[in-house]
């Protein structure tokens, strides 16, 4: 028997993983493991510029189904059964600061738009520089998200430490942000 959401009673939960472009995206085959440990099914949307950062073949392996990235031609089937959360990591200065504006000219875009309006959980995992973070509209764009539910993580600006080294960008967090809360 089917509900409304298209799944069977037995499948597992599915999670759309939105990858923006930045360089720690070509690691998203972490995000999709840790996913599936935690029994989630996972489907990728990337931007257009995230899906030159991916491994296309290694991605659509783990995942046992096509990248999106863009729409679907009318009548043609749904790649994806409907969203149970949506993990946006990488997300950058650009896609945030767009979709907390309503812009929806991607499909990654317009599904962060639309998934909000379903009541679909959303966390997110910024990827963005220093600089580009003092940007006044970027802060006013996590004030907007926060306030329509999204879940942050902490933010991610590749900048070295100390002792040169980059921070690891920990994939799995976005996971626990989508966690039930107690």
């Amino acid at each position: 028997m089917t509900g409304d959401s298209g799944k069977t009673p037995a499948a597992k939960p599915f999670l759309y993983v939105v990858v923006c472009a930045a360089g720690i995206a070509q690691d998203v085959g972490r995000l999709i493991a840790a996913a599936r440990e935690r029994g989630w099914e996972a489907g990728v949307i990337a931007t257009p510029q995230g899906l030159g950062f991916l491994d296309t073949a290694a991605v659509e392996a783990r995942t046992g189904r096509p990248i999106r990235s863009a729409w679907r031609a009318p009548g043609d089937p749904r790649p994806f059964p409907a969203p149970d959360a949506v993990a946006v990591a990488p997300a950058t200065f650009n896609t945030v600061n767009k979709w907390a504006a309503g812009i929806a000219d991607t499909l990654a875009l317009g599904t962060l738009c639309e998934a909000y309006g379903l009541g679909v959980p959303i966390a997110v995992l910024p990827c963005v520089s220093d600089a580009l973070a003092a940007h006044p509209a970027y802060g006013a764009s996590l004030d907007r998200l926060r306030g329509m539910g999204v879940r942050f993580g902490e933010r991610y600006s590749g900048e070295p430490d100390a002792d040169g080294r980059r921070p690891e960008f920990r994939w799995e967090r976005v996971l626990d942000l989508l966690a039930p809360r107690a």
